[in-house]
């Protein structure tokens, strides 16, 4: 769909440099996504892999391949070439696919429409979940419950509700130590 080089806005590598690749088509359908232009990939012309890699060598050693839901596709040879090239390969995914491609980070950020498959519960080395109402800290302990031991959790804040749900996320950290708060500081900083 996209791709360009900015700011990481949210979660563990908040504050760093990397190339992002916006992957189109996505069936996980959250009424909140704030990029539902990704949903239908035949709105978005296919791109040669092989121009993608050579554009994130120009900017970046880091790439996150976001989407839309990017294990709709299969990640094998975009990851593989660019981790040849030296460059780390992150992904945010709901986790509703199968994992393909070679990863140096994951984040798992499940959706209740599709959750997540339990061979991605296992890799995920970031669980972020979006809070838009009460009933979401819920949700999110369940999702923390499949998780392997290693994965650093985090509650965000969906945009539109932040102002209302920021303090309670707040309380919730403050009371269950074990998350971390995330914030979309990219969209306070108005970059992509």
């Amino acid at each position: 769909m996209e791709e360009f080089y900015t700011i990481q806005g949210e979660g563990f590598h908040t504050g760093t440099a990397a190339y992002f690749i916006r992957i189109g088509g996505c069936d996980v359908g959250c009424h909140w996504c704030d990029v539902k232009e990704s949903w239908n990939a035949e709105l978005h012309p296919a791109t040669l892999t092989d121009t993608i890699i050579e554009n994130v060598q120009k900017y970046s050693n880091t790439v996150v391949i976001t989407g839309g839901e990017p294990l709709m596709w299969n990640m094998d040879y975009i990851t593989q070439n660019l981790q040849q090239k030296g460059i780390k390969t992150h992904i945010e995914t709901s986790g509703a696919y199968e994992l393909s491609g070679k990863w140096n980070w994951i984040c798992l950020s499940p959706k209740k429409n599709k959750l997540p498959l339990d061979s991605v519960y296992a890799e995920a080395d970031e669980l972020k979940v979006i809070i838009y109402n009460k009933d979401d800290f819920k949700f999110a302990e369940v999702q923390a419950s499949k998780v392997n031991g290693k994965c650093v959790l985090f509650l965000q804040p969906e945009w539109s509700n932040q102002e209302k749900m920021t303090p309670l996320l707040v309380d919730y950290v403050m009371q269950h130590p074990q998350w971390k708060i995330s914030l979309q500081t990219h969209k306070y900083l108005n970059i992509p």
